[in-house]
């Protein structure tokens, strides 16, 4: 892996930039997307050596070994159509995408086939409340969880790439793309989805008027401020992830309103307390 471009180039992106230089990668490190702006600034922080956007970013793909697509889900679907043409055997594609299955049926109509690039779907399990460039790290992969989703058997390429991922800091586990998503979304997306709920109703309820926010700002303390960390995460961060992963997202919603529910019906009974102590378990430390 002597070249590397990077598609998107805001904090996921950019950060695997920075997290390979403190690694010792010593290949170029090329970076494209949709705005100078963003790639001015990944270039600045030394995330990436060189960008191009438009056609000449196909130039920049053709001549590198591995190709990492670190947009949103969306886009990178749409990169994987534009790439898969222009692509050879001796070149990999990876992503960073929070949902895999659609991105895993894609790559097997488009890739890993005679005379195309291979194609091995990833997710890092790492974040910020906001994004951007500027927010990149080169220890934001530290002890993170780096899934990946393979669809074929995988070469040298994937091997190479592999190896850059663990000395990145991070743990790696290997996932069916289906069972990826329906884990995430119990593990990720349904701990967004209520956060964005209970910041948004207190919004709604304390709010609008400025003495009762004053109270909730003076009184709330580290459990309201853990509970809402998650509800300042924008929109333009989870749009895709919404519309990719939507069933197993709504099967989780479903599933805690029947759990949050049972415990409104039981406020002043004894399931109370069982309710709790199941709560309970799963922090507790498992043989």
């Amino acid at each position: 892996m002597n070249r590397i471009l990077i598609v998107g180039t805001g904090l996921i992106g950019a950060s695997v930039g920075l997290a390979l230089r403190a690694a010792g990668y010593e290949g170029e490190i090329f970076g494209t997307g949709p705005r100078e702006e963003t790639l001015k600034i990944a270039q600045e922080m030394k995330a990436i050596d060189s960008w191009a956007i438009g056609t000449d970013a196909d130039e920049l793909a053709k001549k590198s070994d591995v190709i990492l697509l670190a947009g949103p889900v969306l886009t990178i679907q749409d990169w994987m159509q534009r790439l898969a043409p222009i692509l050879g055997e001796h070149q990999l594609v990876t992503d960073v995408g929070s949902t895999k299955l659609l991105i895993a049926e894609q790559a097997k109509q488009l890739f890993n086939q005679p005379g195309r690039a291979r194609f091995l779907p990833g997710h890092p399990m790492a974040g910020k409340e906001s994004g951007g460039a500027a927010q990149a790290e080169a220890t934001l992969f530290n002890n993170a969880m780096w899934l990946f989703c393979p669809i074929t058997q995988e070469g040298s390429l994937e091997q190479d790439f592999r190896n850059w991922v663990s000395k990145l800091g991070t743990r790696t586990m290997d996932l069916d793309p289906a069972h990826h998503d329906e884990l995430v979304a119990w593990l990720s997306h349904l701990p967004q989805m209520l956060a964005t709920a209970l910041s948004a109703s207190l919004e709604e309820r304390f709010g609008k008027d400025e003495k009762t926010r004053a109270e909730l700002n003076a009184i709330g303390g580290r459990a309201l401020r853990e509970m809402t960390r998650l509800g300042a995460s924008p929109y333009s961060m989870w749009r895709d992830i919404a519309i990719t992963n939507a069933e197993p997202i709504a099967d989780t919603l479903h599933a805690l309103e029947q759990r949050i529910a049972h415990l409104r019906e039981n406020l002043k009974t004894p399931i109370l307390r069982e309710e709790f102590e199941q709560a309970n378990e799963l922090r507790k430390p498992r043989p």
